[in-house]
């Protein structure tokens, strides 16, 4: 299987050989399969808090959310222990270490008293920490020699829908009595994302702004579809153009 990297840099010299024993080699691609299984388990939790009863999975929620955050900050401080350039390398991998705190299981144990607004960004940062692995996760399946063009195309479409109308569903529904269910905010998502435009309008700062992203992105990856089909109906015709010269006699 094709090594597969994860957020953080790889501990890997210029020439390309490990920076260290074999062990380490293998304890990287132990990580990195860690990594992409906490990159799911993000995903499935997140669409079990969404879908089903929050007071019910909210527990489960908070505690793989939890045991993902040390993964990432295990695979995070390992990478750094082998890399040359630790300054160099925080840099390069500092969000993926913000992303990697568990700021909520932290307020909880501790029984801090934060204002709404700051509780307000705390929340979001599980969801930051989902579309990191949805990323992972995405990138895991397109470096893969035996994906094509078109199901990258469509899995990072699929992928970048599905996530934000997660988000848009879990800040809308409070506030926007137009999200009373997630085919709602499926439905807002797809329309915003094929630049179409739906009946659905956010409320929320964060809700507009993914607006204007599913809509840019829409536009950016759309050209890309047509582009591939273009090409490859262009090159049927050239090889049948072909293979009927070498029929004339």
């Amino acid at each position: 299987m094709e090594h597969y990297t994860s957020g953080p840099a790889t501990g890997v010299r210029p020439g390309g050989t490990p920076s260290g024993l074999p062990a380490r080699t293998g304890m990287l691609n132990f990580l990195n399969v860690l990594v992409l299984l906490g990159s799911i388990a993000i995903i499935l939790s997140l669409s079990l808090e969404v879908f089903c009863d929050p007071g019910r999975y909210s527990g489960l929620y908070m505690q793989v959310q939890f045991w993902v955050c040390v993964i990432f900050l295990v695979d995070f401080f390992y990478r750094l222990r082998l890399s040359p350039r630790k300054g160099r390398f925080v840099l390069a991998n500092l969000l993926f270490l913000l992303v990697s705190i568990p700021y909520l299981n932290i307020v909880n144990w501790f029984d801090l008293h934060v204002s709404q607004e700051l509780y307000y960004w705390l929340r979001m940062v599980p969801l930051i920490r989902g579309g990191y692995g949805l990323a992972i996760m995405v990138s895991w399946v397109t470096r893969s020699r035996a994906t094509s063009l078109m199901v990258s195309y469509v899995l990072m479409i699929f992928a970048l829908t599905y996530f934000t109308s997660l988000v848009f569903y879990t800040l809308e529904k409070p506030v926007n009595p137009g999200v009373d269910t997630f085919g709602n905010s499926l439905w807002w998502a797809f329309m915003n994302v094929t630049t179409v435009g739906a009946n659905v309008f956010a409320k929320t700062a964060t809700g507009k702004v993914l607006t204007v992203v599913l809509a840019a992105s829409g536009m950016m990856l759309f050209p890309i579809f047509t582009a591939y089909i273009t090409t490859k109906v262009q090159d049927r015709r050239d090889r049948e153009k072909n293979g009927d010269r070498t029929l004339l006699p």
